[in-house]
């Protein structure tokens, strides 16, 4: 109760709430710039259990906007040691770790895990396979982009609303839009993790209004957000597991 006090004394929140976290599971697929933002959060605030998956290692430039890792951590295994440092500040939050790439072979067993899947990746092959097993699953799923000095978040497949492809139906031209490499402004993914972990906890307390069928963009040269309608599109809902196969990131 000392612990959570502070969230507990919210109206919106109160003892039920942080009973719904305490017994609610995240699916955290990358623990880069946003699963740097998004999984300290989620701990802090008492989820019950947080997945992560990873197959990256630390390297010196992503310190610049990575904050979950330091110097020493260089050339380790991200997700092993996240859980080392998220378990440090919560003992009380179960972590499991997978220091592999999330593919079709293991997406669904992965999702099925988790009440909640939030997208911390950097790629649209992953991306769109998480939408799909989501769809296929009926998990809803948080969305979270960044690039040089803007984000976008949105809250997909939450009581069947928008999806990814509805938002973005042609995968093969977002797939080759793809730059290997971009710049980043190291606070950016703070802000669009730390918007994310608020999406999570919205849907696990039922409180406020969460981003579902709507995108939220930030800009940080100016300051402007926006947050545009999305249209559900009742044939991006038509997904079935014989499509996991081709949307395989690894292939």
């Amino acid at each position: 109760m000392n612990r959570y006090s502070r969230q507990i004394m919210l109206s919106e929140i109160g003892e039920a709430g942080q009973q719904k976290l305490a017994q609610s599971s995240v699916l955290v697929v990358g623990a880069g710039g946003l699963g740097s933002a998004v999984c300290p959060y989620l701990v802090a605030v008492g989820i019950g259990q947080l997945f992560i998956i990873d197959a990256d290692t630390v390297s010196i430039d992503n310190l610049q906007r990575q904050v979950l890792y330091r110097e020493n951590q260089v050339g380790k295994s991200k997700a092993m040691e996240a859980q080392k440092t998220l378990q440090e500040l919560n003992s009380e939050v179960k972590i499991t770790t997978f220091d592999e790439y999330f593919s079709s072979e293991n997406a669904v067993e992965l999702v099925e895990k988790a009440d909640i899947v939030i997208d911390a990746c950097d790629n649209f092959k992953t991306r769109y396979l998480i939408n799909d097993v989501c769809v296929s699953l009926d998990k809803p799923f948080i969305y979270g982009a960044i690039a040089e000095f803007s984000g976008q978040v949105a809250v997909f497949n939450y009581q069947q609303g928008s999806t990814y492809r509805c938002l973005f139906p042609d995968e093969a031209e977002m797939i080759a839009s793809q730059k290997e490499v971009v710049g980043v402004l190291g606070v950016l993914p703070a802000i669009i993790g730390g918007i994310q972990a608020n999406e999570a906890i919205k849907l696990i307390t039922h409180y406020g209004n969460p981003l579902t069928n709507k995108l939220l963009t930030l800009n940080l040269k100016n300051n402007q957000m926006s947050i545009v309608e999305i249209l559900v599109l009742d044939s991006c809902r038509r997904v079935t597991k014989t499509n996991f196969k081709s949307l395989n990131p690894d292939n």
